[in-house]
């Protein structure tokens, strides 16, 4: 069973370590990017492979910093990710990382992770974020990509204008629940007939 807390989290309004320069860090660093173009980054590496600088460089709030990582790179962090290729270093980031109470992931390592950075599908104001409980990346990249292709664009539309007669409501939080919900059952009704017809 999973047993994992989803939250969204304000990433632009946290500060994120990033231990690592290679292929995994620059498929986590993509995957903040994609979720959060604003998040605010600070990378050390020893050395930077060029598709990660190529994906740091389309982000003003990504700050790389050439060195081997060191405690002190902790200072002012809310989470960290490990993502080197130095299994001893990755545990030492997680360590260092617990005693100062941090949230951290280490890739490819569940037993070492207090979040997992799952497969999330945006459409507009829709989030929809998808968990195997580290068990299969994979899975999770593929029901993302299905999601993708079934939800339509106009889907955030939809949420606007509930949002727009939502705000027009009177009354109190009881009431706004009960008419929300007969105009949205009201929606799934009429989409089921058409889909009959």
């Amino acid at each position: 069973m999973n047993h994992l807390y989803p939250i969204f989290l304000k990433v632009h309004e946290l500060n994120v370590l990033l231990v690592g320069g290679g292929f995994v860090a620059t498929e986590k660093l993509e995957f903040l990017l994609k979720s959060s173009p604003l998040a605010q980054v600070t990378v050390v590496s020893r050395e930077f492979r060029p598709e990660f600088l190529e994906v740091a460089s389309k982000a003003d709030t990504v700050t790389l910093i050439e060195d081997l990582y060191h405690e002190k790179y902790l200072g002012g962090k809310h989470l960290v990710i490990g993502a080197t290729d130095n299994k001893a270093v990755n545990r030492q980031i997680r360590d260092e990382a617990k005693e100062r109470f941090l949230l951290v992931n280490i890739a490819d390592t569940p037993e070492l992770c207090d979040f997992y950075l799952g497969g999330i599908v945006t459409k507009g104001n829709l989030k929809i974020a998808i968990s195997t409980n580290g068990k299969s990346p994979t899975t999770a990249k593929r029901l993302r990509q299905l999601l993708e292709e079934v939800l339509p664009e106009e889907i955030d539309d939809l949420l606007e204008n509930l949002n727009a007669y939502r705000a027009t409501l009177k009354g109190d939080f009881e009431y706004k629940v009960k008419a929300m919900n007969e105009i949205t059952e009201g929606l799934v009704r009429k989409e089921i007939q058409d889909h009959r017809q």
